[in-house]
């Protein structure tokens, strides 16, 4: 059962999530909003299978219930969190690939923020060029949050995923026999969209509840018939949790672009601390903490770093 089952956010993590510091809610919303998106953007540039990017969603969000969102650069913990699961899975990913992805993504060439743009954007490859000095920056970060990950989770790395369990379903209800590919690609779409559900969804349900409420939306959507009676109790699921996730997976569409449109910043390029700063101080919020502060002084040490690196090597 170990290999279907996940251990779950308690209701302390949650709250504590909720009530962090003057963080306002809307603003956890985003910072998890766009790191799980950029998670995702990465994963398909890399060629990885959707399994380890979806696990990588995961492990991010139960690592911001222990550490505080604001301890680390938002981008950083999402290519740890992507590194540490393709490294212990079938397909690692060299440091280096997962450097020139990230440094794509995060300049003004990247096409994820801003993929209906026309004319189409023109391509700046000096934008996301990384030097020897930068790119070793920014593998040492990596290094450093693995640590903090393992640490923070207790070296249990371990998702189950819904995905082959809905497929199961699928098969046990013969959904598959009518409109195959029409329900189970909603269904994985469904699935997919869930790891980016503001209640963490993935963090609060068993994967067979989550594979019960794609497959229930799949076929409301697409007109299939569904059995009479309660079928859901018979995967173990009660009528209350089907519910609620059923109602959460048809929000994320409307929420997320709630969000692109309630915080600019999102439409335009990924959030960094830097940006959480600024919109507290319009908010007339003080520093976070005196650790911030620290951080910052952090920054800027290793920025002048990566400054002398680059003048040696010209020289």
């Amino acid at each position: 059962m170990n290999l279907l089952t996940n251990p779950l956010a308690t209701p302390d993590q949650l709250y504590q999530r909720r009530s962090f510091g003057a963080l306002p809610i809307e603003l956890q919303d985003a910072i998890f909003f766009s790191a799980q998106c950029l998670t995702q953007a990465a994963g398909i540039l890399l060629e990885l299978p959707q399994s380890i990017t979806a696990q990588a969603n995961v492990v991010l969000a139960r690592f911001w219930l222990e550490e505080q969102v604001l301890a680390h650069e938002f981008s950083d913990a999402s290519a740890a969190a992507l590194w540490l699961v393709a490294k212990v899975g079938p397909r690692p990913v060299v440091p280096r690939d997962l450097s020139n992805v990230y440094s794509y993504l995060l300049s003004s060439s990247s096409s994820f923020f801003h993929p209906n743009t026309s004319p189409p954007r023109i391509e700046n490859p000096h934008a996301y060029f990384q030097t020897e000095s930068s790119y070793h920056a920014f593998r040492e970060r990596i290094l450093a949050l693995e640590e903090r990950i393992l640490y923070a989770l207790s070296f249990d790395l371990r998702v189950a995923l819904p995905h082959p369990l809905a497929i199961t379903y699928l098969q046990a209800l013969e959904f598959l026999h009518v409109r195959k590919e029409k329900i189970s690609r909603r269904v994985l779409e469904y699935l997919n969209t869930a790891l980016l559900s503001p209640q963490m969804l993935y963090l609060t349900s068993q994967p067979n509840a989550l594979a019960v409420a794609a497959i229930y939306n799949a076929a409301k959507d697409i007109g299939a018939k569904m059995p009479e009676c309660e079928w859901w109790e018979v995967l173990d699921v009660d009528r209350e949790e089907l519910g609620f996730l059923v109602v959460g997976m048809r929000s994320v569409d409307g929420w997320a672009r709630k969000m692109r449109e309630d915080v600019p910043k999102m439409a335009e390029r990924m959030i960094t601390r830097a940006d959480i700063q600024k919109e507290l101080t319009k908010l007339g919020v003080a520093e976070i903490s005196e650790k911030r502060a620290l951080d910052a002084e952090e920054e800027m040490a290793r920025q002048m770093d990566e400054k002398m690196a680059e003048m040696e090597e010209g020289n």
